[in-house]
């Protein structure tokens, strides 16, 4: 294993890091040291972070009794237990890897026109007209299909369909011809970078010669921006909280952005995550004394949402002009009231999104019951009829929380292909209960509700809810209020087709401490569910640090998507395999399975088979981002092992974390890497199993404006060094873009 300087172990992932939550919600050591010194097992002081040690205690030697849970009912899993591909080597090549007898090709990338009038991208930072291409930073998708006259939805359609994709940020240096100007920012650069984000629509659809094409002239291709007009729906929709200067009702807004996971649910529409939104935005070193000073609501929400006065917007959209579509980035109070000014634009944003991708004409909804914070997918538990529908989510930035909401309306079979898809979401999304997780030291937890109904909220002192509406908009508070589980920047979330678990990518966390600094702190301490932390020790860079990430799995008491109890571990510990297995590499892991920064997760409907994707920060100098198939087990099917923690002074810190079953060579393989300095993201696949689309985003991000008219200085040139688009193989501007994954004998990916 290559040594990570602590400066490169901050700076990972640094655009989704943040660091707001500073509740002072107890540790779950507090919970470890209350029960392990009952039993007489838990020694701890703290000091200066020394070097780590791993002892194993299977689940049978834990001693009972409250430290394991009742065990799980085993679920069989009717379907393949090998996988049926060899393992891709770790690499770094520009260019996609994948597995032998796989063909992977481009189909769809960065400034694709997506009309027939739009000329074709020239990819040299001229092109113009981003509301009728393809944005950029190519993230979460799906595949809605069509019937063979590409006239309705069919569920069965394998030849043609649409697919549906967020586009997250901004590779900004490349879409400009001498890359990005200073501020103020040139109206001409701002009205290209806004629509470049937001959300594609966009027909693909099998050539004669059996390979998918995207179709450029499709009457259902669109662009949903950050500027197309959409509805606020739910708890929040009409609340005071939402009025603006473009709706002093409340009740409408414009545009989405920094869409990131996404969710199909079972009638058929699209949701996406709106995740870090905030660093959009701007307000006045002088916004709170206008607001009423520090302990104003408004200010305590602003802050809590990561929007410190006098920060600085990411791309100074604010600093183009007067005009409307630049004045709302800037969220100062100005005037009398909400609606002469743009005070509360931010809580506008922050929502999971649906779109009816069949359908232009129906308005666009801002799920606002399902709660607000950095949205990454929401997933649909096992649906079942006559019982209410479960959607899992996560607060992707360090410290914040894992949430899922439960619809008031039970499911009936008919609404899976309703006359109005949208209206069936207002149904089953714009009412029910919103819950957030609280994990316990012995593999059980709770999901404890937010409203007004919980005493917590109502008694909550650092913020005074007004309403439901502002419990929504507030989810961040709300779970301070009630203890929630402060967790490693919860990612994608997905749920196994099998037996309805619920796995959560969680990605790293630079800001894991034996000894946080501060009470309260942004710091967190260790716990059970996130037991791996970074050392301050010199000599300890290679011990036990969480710069690798971890993915953890749940079961619902009883398999009920409304139960408030569950069962918890670890499914896999992202780790290199040449890492010491006491310390790092906790889940055994080869070098033909080893990974970091889990993020992208996606279940095969098909298969079962899921599907992991990094964005890996610690790994960069051995191979690129990549794609791993695992065939997953079940919670409770591994061992329970202890994290002792030696410090300098001989204090010990012991953290005791279930882990499931370690993963073998038919159960977890290495299926694709990807070109230099991308993540691999998005994936999706046709009704049969037998086409998986993958998103390659920001091949060759790390670009300064000063190297910009110098390829030579250009990490990737992917995907044109492929054969695809504008510009030579070896001076081309890198480009995000969708790949579609074949099988040559045209079987099953992956099987």
């Amino acid at each position: 294993m290559t040594a990570i300087s602590r400066p490169e172990q901050l700076a990972l992932q640094a655009h989704d890091e943040e660091n707001c939550n500073t509740s002072g919600n107890p540790s779950l050591n507090d919970i470890i040291d209350a029960r392990m010194s009952r039993r007489g097992i838990f020694k701890a002081a703290f000091g200066t972070a020394g070097t780590a040690v791993l002892s194993t205690v299977s689940l049978a030697a834990c001693g009972g009794g409250d430290d394991t849970p009742a065990p799980v009912p085993a679920v069989p899993d009717p379907r393949a237990t090998r996988l049926g591909f060899t393992a891709v080597a770790k690499n770094k090549l520009d260019a996609v890897t994948v597995a032998a007898g796989y063909t992977a090709t481009v189909i769809y990338a960065l400034g694709d026109p997506l009309a027939a009038s739009t000329p074709a991208y020239k990819n040299d930072g001229t092109d113009t007209d981003f509301d009728n291409r393809a944005g950029d930073h190519h993230d979460g998708m799906e595949y809605f299909p069509l019937n063979a006259g590409g006239t309705a939805r069919d569920v069965n359609g394998n030849e043609r369909g649409l697919l549906v994709m967020n586009h997250e940020a901004l590779t900004d240096q490349f879409l400009h011809a001498g890359g990005v100007s200073a501020r103020p920012r040139p109206a001409a650069e701002s009205d290209k970078e806004v629509p470049a984000h937001g959300v594609s629509v966009v027909e693909v659809r099998k050539s004669a010669a059996g390979r998918f094409e995207y179709q450029q002239s499709s009457g259902f291709n669109r662009r949903i921006t950050p500027l197309t007009p959409m509805q606020i729906n739910g708890a929040a929709r009409g609340n005071a909280l939402m009025k603006t200067r473009y709706s002093a009702t409340g009740t409408d807004c414009r545009g989405t952005i920094n869409n990131c996971g996404t969710g199909y649910t079972p009638w058929g529409t699209f949701l996406t995550g709106e995740e870090n939104w905030a660093g959009y935005f701007t307000r006045a070193a002088t916004d709170d004394a206008a607001r009423g000073g520090p302990t104003a609501s408004s200010v305590i929400s602003l802050n809590r949402n990561g929007r410190a006065q006098g920060a600085a917007s990411r791309h100074g959209w604010e600093t183009s002009g007067t005009d409307d579509k630049y004045a709302r980035w800037n969220i100062s109070q100005t005037a009398l009231d909400a609606s002469g000014d743009y005070r509360n634009e931010l809580n506008t944003f922050g929502y999971m999104v649906e779109v009816d991708p069949y359908d232009k004409n129906v308005a666009i909804r801002k799920r606002t019951t399902l709660g607000r914070f950095a949205h990454e997918s929401g997933v649909f538990g096992k649906v079942n009829a006559g019982k209410p529908l479960a959607v899992y989510m996560g607060d992707d930035s360090r410290g914040e929380y894992i949430y899922k909401f439960v619809s008031s309306a039970n499911w009936s079979e008919a609404d899976a292909a309703p006359a109005n898809r949208i209206t069936t979401g207002d149904k089953y999304l714009d009412s029910g209960k919103l819950y957030v997780a609280r994990f316990s030291a012995d593999g059980t937890g709770q999901w404890i509700e937010l409203s007004m109904a919980n005493g917590a909220l109502a008694a909550a002192t650092n913020y005074k809810f007004a309403d439901n509406g502002d419990v929504a908009m507030n989810s961040r508070l709300a779970g301070d209020a009630v203890g929630a589980t402060r967790m490693d920047r919860p990612e994608w979330c997905a749920v196994n087709p099998v037996n309805g678990e619920i796995y959560y990518t969680l990605t790293n966390n630079a800001n894991r401490k034996l000894e946080p600094a501060g009470a309260p702190s942004a710091q967190q301490g260790l716990d059970a569910a996130n037991p791996r932390s970074y050392l301050d020790a010199p000599t300890a860079t290679t011990a036990a640090q969480n710069v690798n990430g971890h993915i953890l799995r749940m079961r619902e008491l009883n398999s009920e998507p409304a139960a408030t109890a569950f069962t918890w571990d670890v499914y896999l510990f992202g780790a290199q395999a040449d890492a010491d297995p006491s310390l790092v590499n906790l889940s055994s892991l080869s070098t033909d399975q080893d990974f970091s920064s889990p993020d992208g997760l996606w279940f095969s409907p098909k298969t079962g088979l899921c599907f992991i994707q990094t964005d890996d920060g610690a790994y960069t100098d051995v191979t690129n981002c990549m794609m791993l198939i695992g065939r997953p087990g079940q919670v409770g099917d591994g061992t329970t092992p202890t994290l002792s923690y030696t410090k300098a002074d001989g204090s010990k810190v012991e953290v005791k974390t279930r882990v499931g079953a370690k993963p073998t060579a038919d159960t977890l393989r290495r299926f694709l890497v990807g070109p230099v300095d991308c993540e691999i993201t998005g994936c999706t696949e046709t009704p049969d199993g037998k086409a998986v689309f993958i998103n390659i985003q920001h091949p060759g991000e790390s670009i300064s404006k000063a190297n910009v008219a110098d390829p030579a200085k250009y990490l990737s040139h992917w995907p044109a060094n492929a054969g695809y688009g504008a510009g030579g193989a070896s001076t081309a501007r890198p480009r995000s873009a969708t790949i579609v994954v074949t099988k040559n004998d045209g079987g099953l990916i992956g099987s």
